[in-house]
């Protein structure tokens, strides 16, 4: 009877090497709670080599630097759905390759996943480890650890020759200020940064090979993130490119989802009671013939009356009677045009604040002054910058939270009873935030996808 060789015990951390990818060290998280090991990759590519699919891929083998690239080539082994640290089921590629931990060497199976915003570019998952090792969560590097000139001089030859991240702006007029703006302040911080037209786009749907076609061509799969700035009139197309390009792995700044969400004003105002923010008294509904209940249901005239759908353009309606509120509603309903119906706060004397919002956080808050033109309310203009209060502050981030927003203009009021919420806006205009609060909103942006990407200058 054979004797069987004692396994290697390794700590919560340890460094693997992958001769046959050209990678010499990579620290793993090691997790016996997961069962799949997963190998950070971007640009990944199916292709065929004969009548074997192989996969493409790039890596960055060391924490918190994207400058080493170390370019890989392997066949594919399978494809498994496997659930994402969020619990989210996902598919992804299988490669089986060399692994040498310590003075030992084995085959295991890695997925490969787009790890750059987490801490670890490798997690070892206990398939890998079965029979061979067994896990003392109390050390770190238990069979050895490399120091940055190990490292540095290890993938000497690996350095990248773009130092920033390449990030896309995703709009539909390149003279717009707002993306002229982010272009600028992304090159500025020593990013590539690129435009795309969201109606020169298109996309190719196929579980194995997603991809985001402009002019035709295919687009560089080495995007590392887009900001979407999708026109009210363009949510449905707009929202699928960047559902596109968040099933390639690339980060959208503003998800698919909350886009979609933010465009629809019930929907909005749901959100926010549901989360505990104040908005004005509103009231919905699909008949006309309801109208004069809806309008009672809020404190009668006078009333705003305001398209659900941002797409419809157009500001919010004054009625100070009941005979027109229930003509404009009627109308609408005619078109088969859906209406909000909301108190009008006269307290409030026509005064609202807009803050612009990253990451939950307001970064710049201005004060208008409604005007009345032909009964339509419209924002107006500019009377000065705005502080908001601890509250305020507090509820600019829920708002934005609860719509899962991380850049996003919130509209407040303030009333005699306190500040509620009148609206939030996925894709704002930054020129009133930088020219009258001499605020730079684009750079906060920009700071906001590295913070995203874990991405320092000069890692």
């Amino acid at each position: 009877m054979s004797k069987q060789s004692p396994k290697t015990v390794v700590g919560n951390q340890e460094w693997c090497a992958f001769p046959e990818l050209g990678i010499p060290a990579v620290k793993a998280r090691v997790d016996s709670g997961a069962k799949t090991s997963s190998l950070h990759a971007f640009n990944v590519r199916r292709f065929r080599r004969g009548k074997q699919a192989w996969i493409s891929f790039d890596v960055h083998p060391v924490q918190k630097n994207r400058t080493v690239v170390v370019k890989c080539e392997q066949p594919l082994l399978d494809m498994r759905v496997v659930k994402s640290s969020s619990g989210v089921p996902e598919t992804r590629y299988v490669i089986r390759t060399a692994m040498r931990m310590g003075d030992q060497q084995w085959e295991v199976d890695l997925t490969l996943a787009n790890r750059d915003s987490m801490g670890f570019r490798m997690l070892l998952g206990r398939q890998a480890m079965h029979g061979r090792v067994v896990v003392d969560p109390s050390l770190e590097n238990a069979l050895g650890d490399h120091n940055s000139a190990a490292l540095n001089s290890m993938y000497q030859h690996a350095a990248a020759e773009r130092q920033g991240l390449r990030i896309a702006v995703l709009a539909s007029n390149p003279e717009d200020y707002n993306n002229r703006r982010l272009l600028e302040a992304g090159r500025a911080r020593g990013h590539d940064m690129v435009f795309l037209n969201i109606s020169q786009c298109h996309m190719r749907l196929d579980a194995l090979e997603p991809e985001v076609l402009f002019r035709g061509s295919p687009l560089a799969e080495d995007l590392d993130a887009v900001i979407p700035r999708v026109r009210a009139q363009v949510t449905y197309y707009g929202a699928a490119l960047v559902r596109q390009f968040e099933s390639m792995g690339i980060l959208s700044i503003n998800s698919a989802v909350a886009i979609a969400q933010s465009q629809d004003r019930l929907l909005v105002m749901q959100s926010m009671l549901k989360h505990g923010i104040p908005i004005p008294t509103s009231g919905f509904a699909h008949s006309p013939a309801d109208a004069e209940a809806l309008i009672d249901m809020v404190g009668g005239t006078p009333v705003l009356i305001k398209p659900v759908a941002m797409r419809s353009g157009g500001s919010a309606a004054k009625a100070d009677d009941l005979p027109t509120a229930k003509q404009l509603i009627t109308t609408a309903r005619q078109i088969d045009e859906n209406l909000l119906v909301q108190e009008y706060m006269a307290a409030a004397s026509g005064r609202s604040i807009r803050s612009l919002v990253v990451n939950q956080k307001p970064v710049a808050t201005l004060a208008y002054q409604a005007e009345t033109r032909a009964d339509q309310i419209e924002v107006g203009t500019v009377v000065g910058t705005a502080k908001l209060t601890a509250a305020e502050r507090t509820l600019v981030a829920k708002a934005t939270k609860a719509l899962s927003l991380s850049v996003a203009r919130v509209d407040l009021i303030r009333t005699e009873e306190g500040t509620l919420l009148l609206g939030v806006v996925a894709a704002p205009d930054f020129e009133p935030f930088e020219r009258q609060g001499r605020k730079r909103v684009a750079e906060s942006v920009i700071a906001a996808i590295e913070k995203k990407l874990r991405w320092r200058a000069g890692e």
